[in-house]
């Protein structure tokens, strides 16, 4: 039966490209009606009131409010995106009255779920919303088969807005001068990157681009994962059997995935050859089983059809009859040899007119350069392999844009932005938003919470420790929650839930990176499950104790769980038979050929149901996606944040189990001889160090009087780290990084690095003399906690003053430094006065008055007399330390970092919110001879005093500081030059 009403407002709509007009109008013109369409209003109200979920015409409302909703640029309106305003503007122009405003609001909510963040300096006038309309044969596609997998309109909306973004900001593929845009797109872990890629591929080619070279991975696996999906999804069945009948076996034999269960029924489907149809076909050079190997036809593959011959390949004409040409290849050297060597026998001539899209997947995986400047020839750069390669494609393919995809960018953004053959995203940064449904760090750390408990909610649910006091490893207990909740999966499939996400079920066990530990941990495992007493009582009665205990608890009340465990119990039977099936319920994924990772069972594409423990180390961390995965056990450690955040396979999608999830992880494990590291501690530092970098995005993001606040290589530090061991990203990843910035509220401070010249210690000493001056002359007397052989409390005299911030800055900005740039990041910290920055409003100065054999009394360029203490200059010039441990307990108790106490009133008196303190010394170098022999009349010479300074910055936990470092890029061409100036990070 024809839906009249969805055809008519599917034509009116149909007509609204350029934004929302009034409705009835435009459907009275269009349904060459007798009379306005008023009634067909009233209609279309009651239908939405009465719709049924999967409405046909409440879906094609959805898909036009949500992208009105999201236009960045309207107008047709000058409210903001994402806003009720916005909507309320849409509806005046349709000429919508209450009512009906009242039901679509009703139907579809107001989208407000943020978008990409965007740093660019791309003009993207060329991509407007019309022009994707006008060419969107692949994309009108995926979008329908995104749709019939489930996607609900919000997030179809979100991935169309994104992938645009990052084509608009994609050079011209018709302009006359080549140019090769570098961008960088950041998503989260396991988040869907390979979907956005997907769609900015579709949208790529049906704009123009006609070779797309996608680097997908290190491994065949991921590479073959990677061809799967764009075949599934984009290329379609018509452009894989390139003209077969799909019906003839003979015609078959040879092609691409008649082993695979989803064949045909779940790849798209074009109705025919794009080519028929008004659109252009799809030629893969590369299929799911086999890399690039060579061009099949030589030269002829990149010979592209041209209407007229005169004119180049990228004019319009030429450009959108053509064929587009598609390429999934591995990140390896000897692949990418055959590509480049093949690509060169083409020439440049027919090279240099083709508009080509390299998508770099993990592209701070093998594509960084990693080698050490410091050991380059003079003038000329040494790449490391794949980075070499990679360079020598973009110079071959003068139109070919670069767009890296990655959920750890550190490694990126530390390329050099000078050197224009390497990677670094000059031209946009583009980082996704958290998807709708996602499980990301956040909801494994309760990293907003106020209270006084020691764990939330997140952390309570689902973070489990490796041992137990009572009963010492948790191995065991981790298999039992596997157990489980394979059978709650199986309890919730029976009782309504779609089976669809619980096809897989895995546990990942990440211990060690070493091979030869795996082998014997899957024995253990093994072991453990096959003693585990699953069929006799004592496994039962450990399984409901665990049940009541744990996922009964933190069920979701909104899917169905059993209130017993004898409910549950002959599902318990049913997974372990799935887990059980092949003889083992463990598989080890290691090795370094492709043949370890051919397991038959490890194919979630093309095996119905893969249940089991999976034990490995590096190649389960980047890349491979554990489809089902439910519980982890993890004490594997890293001292890179980069790495350590991809080995969270535990992030992703967790669609109607995300309530079982569980992450039994190392707490206090061992490192080295005299350290522990708190692994859950280490992924929360982590997230704060991506959340800063993205929030800094975002700030910088924001446009002024249309125009951007920074270029992707002006960034200012962005790149911070929250624990001293934990670096951004392994360290010849780093050599190009600069420290900026060192936040360190609570934290000491001493700097070591003096100068030796006369003239600048001269310099200091009158720098500091204004602060001298206003020393409080009565000696005040300190009291520390560090008891002496007796038992005594150590007490010493000293000289204060109180200093204003801005009083100390002025100081501490004006002083001669050995090294200014060891002193450099923390000045920096000092002149933020964001909430985030220095939270320090003055400070307390303690001049210690020492009384022994050695302390002699001086002025100083005018002063007070003041006590005189040696300290010792190293072999390297600078001095081990200088401040004394007693005198450190009193400053620590004004800055707020020791709690107040009886026993030392003076600097406990001293305590304010936000306030800090410096301990300052007057130190001789005994290398310049007896402190007592420089003092003449009382006096010393400022050249022959060092005026050492040690400082505690407030340590106020409601100001929002937080301590870390932060980096930045050097830029080689701007060596002199800072790549932003001091001002702009205030």
């Amino acid at each position: 039966m024809t839906d009249h009403l969805f055809n008519l407002h599917g034509d009116v709509l149909g007509a609204m490209r350029r934004g929302p007009k009034h409705f009835a109008k435009l459907a009275f013109v269009i349904a060459e009606a007798d009379e306005p369409a008023d009634t067909e209003l009233s209609h279309f109200r009651d239908r939405l009131i009465g719709a049924s979920p999967g409405d046909e015409l409440t879906a094609l409302w959805h898909r036009t409010l949500t992208g009105w909703d999201l236009a960045e640029q309207a107008d047709w309106s000058a409210s903001p995106a994402r806003t009720d305003e916005r909507r309320a503007d849409t509806y005046t122009r349709l000429g919508f009255g209450a009512d009906l405003r009242k039901a679509l609001d009703h139907a579809v909510p107001v989208f407000k779920e943020p978008g990409p963040t965007v740093i660019s300096t791309t003009p993207t006038s060329w991509y407007s919303r019309d022009t994707a309309a006008a060419r969107s044969f692949y994309w009108d596609a995926y979008e329908q088969l995104l749709r019939r997998k489930g996607w609900s309109d919000a997030a179809v909306s979100g991935l169309d807005e994104a992938s645009h973004a990052v084509v608009e900001r994609l050079a011209d593929p018709t302009r006359t001068d080549a140019y090769g845009a570098r961008g960088l797109v950041v998503g989260y872990v396991q988040s869907g990157k390979t979907a956005n890629f997907t769609g900015v591929t579709a949208k790529a080619i049906d704009a123009g681009y006609r070779l797309v070279i996608v680097l997908g991975g290190t491994l065949n696996l991921l590479r073959g994962q990677t061809q799967r999906r764009l075949d599934m999804e984009l290329i379609g069945r018509e452009n894989i059997l390139r003209g077969a009948d799909p019906a003839d076996t003979d015609a078959l034999i040879g092609v691409d995935y008649q082993d695979d269960e989803d064949w045909p029924a779940k790849f798209v489907s074009h109705g025919g050859r794009p080519s028929t149809r008004g659109s252009f076909d799809i030629e893969r050079l590369t299929t799911r089983d086999d890399d690039y190997k060579s061009l099949a036809t030589g030269i002829r593959a990149l010979e592209f059809d041209k209407q007229h011959r005169t004119q180049p390949l990228y004019a319009p004409d030429n450009l959108h009859r053509a064929a587009a040409r598609v390429m999934v290849v591995k990140k390896n050297k000897s692949v990418l040899a055959k590509l480049i060597t093949d690509l060169k026998k083409i020439g440049p001539m027919i090279l240099s007119e083709i508009p080509a899209l390299i998508i770099d997947d993990e592209s701070d995986q093998a594509s960084v350069n990693t080698t050490d400047p410091k050991k380059w020839e003079e003038g000329k750069v040494a790449r490391t392999a794949i980075n070499g390669q990679i360079s020598q494609l973009l110079g071959l393919l003068p139109r070919a844009q670069y767009v890296g995809y990655t959920a750890t960018p550190f490694a990126n953004v530390f390329v050099d932005p000078g050197d224009g053959e390497d990677i670094f995203p000059r031209d946009f940064l583009i980082s996704l938003p958290r998807p709708t449904g996602y499980m990301g760090v956040r909801d494994f750390h309760d990293l907003d919470r106020t209270d006084d408990s020691t764990t939330g909610p997140a952390e309570e649910s689902h973070i489990r420790g490796i041992h137990d006091d009572a009963r010492g490893d948790r191995l065991q207990e981790a298999l039992d929650a596997f157990l489980l909740t394979g059978a709650l999966k199986l309890y919730r499939a029976a009782n309504g839930v779609p089976e669809g996400p619980f096809r897989h079920h895995t546990m990942l066990v990440h211990e060690s990176v070493r091979m030869a530990e795996h082998a014997a941990l899957a024995l253990r495992i093994s072991t453990l499950w096959h003693k585990a007493a699953y069929t006799g009582q004592e496994g039962h009665d450990r399984l409901a104790a665990l049940f009541a205990s744990d996922f009964r608890r933190f069920a979701d009340d909104e899917l169905p769980t059993p209130t017993t465990y004898e409910a549950l119990k002959p599902h318990v039977f049913r997974a372990r038979q799935l887990i059980n099936s092949g003889g083992t319920p463990v598989l080890v994924v290691n090795g370094d050929t492709e043949r370890d990772y051919a397991q038959p069972d490890l194919d979630f594409d093309r095996t119905p149901h893969v249940w089991k423990i999976l034990v490995g180390g590096t190649k389960l961390s980047r890349g491979f996606t554990v489809e089902g995965l439910t519980v982890t056990y993890y004490r594997r450690r890293t001292q890179q944040a980069d790495t350590l955040m991809q080995m969270g396979r535990w992030f992703g999608f967790r669609p109607n189990y995300r309530d079982l999830v569980r992450l039994y992880i190392g707490r206090e494990e061992p490192m080295g001889r005299t350290r522990t590291v708190d692994l859950y501690e280490a992924f929360e530092a982590i997230c704060r160090d991506e959340e800063t970098f993205r929030a800094q995005l975002t700030r910088y993001a924001t446009l002024i009087d249309g125009k951007p606040q920074v270029t992707p290589a002006q960034i200012p530090p962005l790149v911070s780290q929250h624990l001293s061991w934990l670096k951004p990203s392994a360290r010849n990843k780093m050599f190009n990084a600069e420290l900026v910035e060192i936040r360190s509220p609570g934290e000491w401070v001493e700097p070591t690095a003096y100068p030796t010249a006369p003239a600048d210690l001269r310099h200091n000493a009158e720098v500091w003399r204004p602060v001298l001056d206003v020393l409080d002359r009565d000696i005040s007397v300190f009291v520390t906690l560090a008891e002496d052989d007796r038992g005594n409390y150590t007490r010493y005299q000293a000289k204060t003053a109180l200093l204003s911030h801005s009083q100390l800055l002025g100081v501490m900005s004006d002083l001669s430094w050995g090294r200014p740039d060891l002193f450099a990041p923390h000045l920096a910290f000092l002149r933020d006065s964001s909430e985030t920055g220095c939270a320090t409003d003055d400070w307390v100065l303690i001049l210690p008055q020492t009384s022994g054999r050695t302390s002699v009394e001086a002025r100083i360029a005018g002063s007070q007399p003041l006590t005189l203490v040696q300290r010792k200059r190293n072999a390297r010039g600078v001095f081990n330390r200088i401040s004394g441990v007693a005198h450190r307990q009193s400053a620590e108790r004004i800055a707020g970092r020791l709690a107040a106490s009886e026993d030392d009133p003076f600097a406990s008196q001293f305590h304010r919110p936000r306030r800090g303190a410096v301990l300052l010394y007057p130190v001789v170098d005994p290398a310049l001879g007896d402190p007592a022999a420089l003092v003449s009349n009382g006096i010393v010479d400022p050249a022959h005093v060092i005026m050492a300074a040690a400082f505690i910055p407030a340590s106020d936990p409601s100001a929002g500081a937080s301590g870390c470092v932060r980096f930045r890029a050097i830029d080689s061409s701007q060596a002199e030059s800072p790549i932003i100036s001091a001002s702009a990070l205030r």
